[in-house]
C-alpha cells in the first residue's frame, strides 16, 4: 500500500470539508501523533507540496482557515449531493447506473488515518440510503437488473440491514425467479440467526412465506 503524502492527506481532508477547516485543527486531525508544533510543520510542508501541483494554487488561505480553490471540481461533492437528493425523494439523477457504481465505493479505502472513521461512516450511511432510495425507484419503473445492482450495493454495506435484502428478494419475485428470492432470504436468515440471534422481520419473511410451505 503507497502512503499518501502530507499533500494528499490535506487536499483528501478540505474535500470532505467544504465550508474549510482552520490551520490548527487540520493540522491537529491528519497528525494527531505529534506535537503541534511537529503538526504545524507537517501542515505547513503539505501546503508548500500542494502548491506544486498544478498550474494553479489546490488550496486558498485566509484568516487561518484553508479551503479547497473554487476552480477544483470534486466527485466526492457530486456523489454526496446526489445521495442526498434522493434519500429526499428528488428526481433529479441523471444516470442512476452510472451513480449505483460511484455510491458503491468506499471512501479513500486502504488509508488509515484516524480522522477518517467519522468521515467514513457518514459516507456510509449517506450512500446506503441513496442506493436504497434508487434500488426502489428502479423497481417502481421496472428497471428489475439496475434495481437488482442497487440492492447489492448497499446490502455489501451494511449486510445486516433488511431493506435491501427486501428490495431483492422483490425484484426475484417480480421476474419470477423463485428459487433466487428464497435462496436470497434464507441466506439473510441465516446470517442474522448466526451473528444477531434474531429473525427478519414479519414484512420480509410473508413474501416467501406461502412460496415454501408444502
Amino acid at each position: 500500500m503507497t502512503v499518501p503524502t502530507g499533500a494528499q492527506r490535506l487536499l483528501a481532508y478540505l474535500s470532505l470539508h467544504r465550508e474549510g477547516a482552520h490551520r490548527r485543527s487540520a493540522a491537529e486531525q491528519l497528525w494527531p501523533d505529534c506535537t503541534y508544533r511537529r503538526a504545524a510543520a507537517n501542515l505547513r510542508t503539505a501546503l508548500c507540496q500542494g502548491r506544486r501541483l498544478g498550474s494553479a494554487p489546490a488550496i486558498d488561505s485566509s484568516d487561518h482557515i484553508l479551503v479547497l480553490a473554487p476552480s477544483l471540481s470534486v466527485d466526492f461533492h457530486d456523489a454526496c449531493d446526489a445521495a442526498h437528493h434522493l434519500a429526499a425523494g428528488e428526481s433529479i439523477v441523471p444516470d442512476g447506473d452510472e451513480l449505483v457504481s460511484r455510491l458503491g465505493q468506499a471512501l479513500l479505502p486502504g488509508w488509515d488515518d484516524e480522522w477518517l472513521v467519522l468521515e467514513r461512516e457518514r459516507w456510509d450511511q449517506l450512500r446506503l440510503y441513496g442506493l436504497e432510495a434508487l434500488a426502489q425507484r428502479f423497481q417502481t419503473e421496472g428497471r428489475n437488473l439496475s434495481a437488482l445492482q442497487a440492492s447489492l450495493a448497499a446490502a455489501s454495506i451494511d449486510p445486516y440491514r433488511e431493506t435491501p435484502h427486501r428490495i431483492a428478494v422483490e425484484v426475484h419475485l417480480a421476474e419470477g425467479n423463485v428459487a433466487c428470492a428464497v435462496k436470497r432470504y434464507q441466506e439473510y436468515r441465516r446470517l442474522l440467526q448466526l451473528e444477531l440471534k434474531v429473525a427478519p422481520s414479519p414484512r420480509l419473511t410473508r413474501l416467501i412465506r406461502d412460496l415454501t410451505r408444502t
